[in-house]
């Protein structure tokens, strides 16, 4: 016999609003995916990052703005829930002081059934804490996950950097980084030509999508590169700078390595805090290890410099890769 999840949670906006925010991919990001496609439409396709390495996908079965969505659930790569094996039911209903979001999970086993109300109650929570306050903050389970490899780290960074786009402000466009060549505006449009790059060594098309927030362009490209790596593989070579070639997983390598370096550079240059998990640091640092050294010759990064008192591991990082804090440097 199959099992059932249901919980309902009253956000303190309206039922257009409290629909925007369960459907739309910029709006996901901030409480439950780090990064969302979707095709809000019945037939459509949605595909979801929830967390690092953990890729739920399905069809929209029932669209009804505002009101109501009914899509097929699933997780890529799984053999027992697969994509569209399960059937998702959001409604959306006014209520005194807000709108009522009600969620029902069907047709799951009774292991699904418990691990899938242990994501869903930490979601909800997260998506209550937004609609209230207007920031869910970090999630560390995405910003800390089990099991890294190149691609996970890559995602774990995007999701580390993806708070501190959302904090930056006009006035920071100009803004030095610790980037010297580089503002804020100047990283940023660096950053979109690496996913760019690193996109076409997998084989895919990197699009800009050139209007929306920074926090979303980047995303989107970001999922796009990541998502031609998954497709691709990391075993082999790939073409790299100059036309030579170089092993997949080392050209895979550098996505981690951009996303976070540069969600600090952006961080230092606006005075943020910026939030990575040590495991991950750690990661990314041995990556980094292999690949900046035969990088700094030519000019991609800098000579190491000694770490600073009181740095953190990724500052450490930062300091490996030759740069100093704009307050130092």
């Amino acid at each position: 016999m199959s099992q059932t999840y249901t919980k309902s949670a009253v956000l303190p906006v309206g039922p257009d609003e409290a629909f925007a925010l369960i459907t739309e991919p910029e709006r996901l990001r901030r409480w439950q995916t780090v990064s969302a496609a979707v095709d809000l439409r019945a037939g459509g396709g949605y595909r979801w990052t929830v967390t690092p390495g953990h890729i739920a996908a399905g069809t929209f079965r029932e669209v009804e703005p505002g009101r109501r969505v009914v899509f097929g659930w699933g997780w890529e790569g799984s053999t027992e829930l697969p994509p569209d094996a399960s059937t998702v039911t959001v409604t959306v209903e006014p209520v005194d002081g807000g709108t009522r979001v009600t969620l029902e999970h069907a047709d799951l086993t009774d292991q699904q059934a418990a691990s899938h109300a242990e994501g869903w109650n930490h979601y909800l929570g997260r998506l209550e804490t937004l609609a209230g306050s207007g920031d869910a903050g970090v999630d560390e389970w995405s910003t800390a996950p089990e099991h890294l490899d190149q691609l996970v780290a890559a995602e774990a960074a995007l999701a580390v950097l993806q708070p501190v786009l959302r904090g930056l402000t006009d006035e920071d466009r100009t803004k030095p980084t610790p980037c010297s060549e580089f503002d804020c505006h100047g990283v940023a449009e660096h950053l979109f030509g690496s996913l760019v790059g690193l996109g076409s060594m997998a084989g895919v098309e990197v699009r800009n999508p050139e209007t929306g927030s920074l926090e979303n362009r980047v995303s989107v490209m970001a999922d796009q590169a990541i998502t031609g790596w998954r497709a691709r593989g990391l075993d082999g070579s790939v073409p790299g700078p100059g036309g030579h070639e170089m092993p997949a997983g080392f050209a895979a390598s550098i996505l981690s390595i951009e996303l976070l370096l540069h969600g600090w550079d952006f961080a230092q240059a606006s005075g943020q805090k910026i939030e990575a998990s040590e495991e991950l640091v750690g990661y990314v640092r041995g990556l980094a290890e292999q690949i900046i050294p035969g990088s700094r010759s030519r000019g991609a990064f800098g000579d190491e410099v000694e770490p600073w008192s009181g740095a953190s591991s990724l500052d450490s990082l930062a300091a490996y890769s030759g740069r100093t804090p704009v307050s130092v440097g």
